[in-house]
């Protein structure tokens, strides 16, 4: 067994009939696979459907709702394949969509981390998703643009911060070593949260830039309720790492916004500043890190009069 699609379903059956079918008409041939279905109880007409169903589809019927975190991490404790693609049931899939992301996979070895791709917006077509970086509030957001102009053209495997695990490919050895997803968060930043612990085990997140579907944007009902809580909870475990993944835009910011002035400075400053914002230093200047902490510091603190503190982040 090579590839176990993981889906997690709540509701919107139409789309989930769409989504597999799309899946099934893209599938690589000769391909050894499972598709995994978790209904996370769905009231709408997806569990009579789900019984109608036979293999390659294996069915998990969680009990009541419990989150999407849980229905993935029920439907991967199942799977058989060396490979999980998680995939949300929103997707409509493309001819060739999952070769570049196994090839990308294939090409990073045993540094890989979590694969994603490009996924348009059904509505508008456009990019939604080229992966995910930390802005200057020190908050995930959805990159909308490929990297570069031309990038696609001539780089196939493209490292991010993050990627969203509405389309992602994980080794199911290394999903295992680092305990799936957080169940602590609620439909919000388990996708995150898991690439931050591959990259603290040294493995590289990307997007393989060839690879593209659509998807319907957050189709579930009430999908980002709870984006505030999620967004504390993944803050106050990474504020250090999400100083470092923004510290090189800050950099490009400060170089972009602010005049040359070596007096209130020195040259030496400014230079590191200018190598690290076009990626020619490795460690970021200590004032890029300086201020990324205290933009991060004034988020943890409006949340902590919203939510309180809970103490321990884990």
């Amino acid at each position: 067994m090579q590839v176990s699609f993981v889906i997690p379903l709540y509701n919107c059956l139409p789309l989930t009939q769409a989504m597999v079918a799309s899946l099934q008409a893209t599938m690589p041939a000769g391909l050894e696979h499972e598709i995994i279905l978790v209904d996370d109880g769905s009231t709408d007409g997806t569990r009579e459907w789900l019984a109608t169903l036979r293999p390659p589809f294996r069915v998990v019927l969680n009990e009541r709702n419990l989150g999407y975190a849980v229905a993935n991490n029920r439907g991967a404790a199942l799977a058989r394949g060396e490979i999980l693609a998680l995939l949300n049931n929103d997707l409509v899939l493309t001819p060739v969509w999952l070769e570049p992301m196994l090839a990308a996979h294939r090409s990073l070895g045993a540094r890989a981390g979590l694969i994603g791709n490009v996924q348009r917006d059904v509505l508008s077509g456009k990019i939604d998703h080229a992966g995910i970086f930390i802005n200057l509030k020190g908050k995930p957001q959805h990159q909308r643009a490929f990297p570069d102009e031309f990038s696609h053209f001539f780089t196939t495997v493209y490292p991010v911060d993050a990627l969203t695990g509405a389309c992602a490919l994980i080794e199911r050895a290394l999903w295992q070593q680092l305990g799936g997803f957080d169940e602590g968060y609620v439909n919000g930043c388990e996708d995150v949260d898991l690439c931050f612990r591959a990259r603290a085990a040294g493995r590289i997140n990307a997007i393989a830039l060839r690879s593209w579907v659509y998807h319907h944007i957050s189709a579930s009902l009430n999908r980002k309720r709870r984006d505030e809580e999620n967004t504390y909870r993944l803050t106050r475990r990474w504020h250090a790492e999400l100083a470092r993944c923004a510290a090189r835009r800050w950099c490009r910011y400060y170089y972009e916004s602010s005049p040359f002035e070596p007096r209130d400075h020195g040259y030496g400053f400014e230079m590191q500043i200018w190598l690290y914002a076009l990626g020619l230093r490795r460690t970021p200047p200590a004032k890029a890190l300086a201020a990324m902490s205290a933009a991060i510091g004034f988020e943890l603190a409006r949340w902590e009069k919203m939510f309180g503190n809970p103490g321990d982040s884990s």
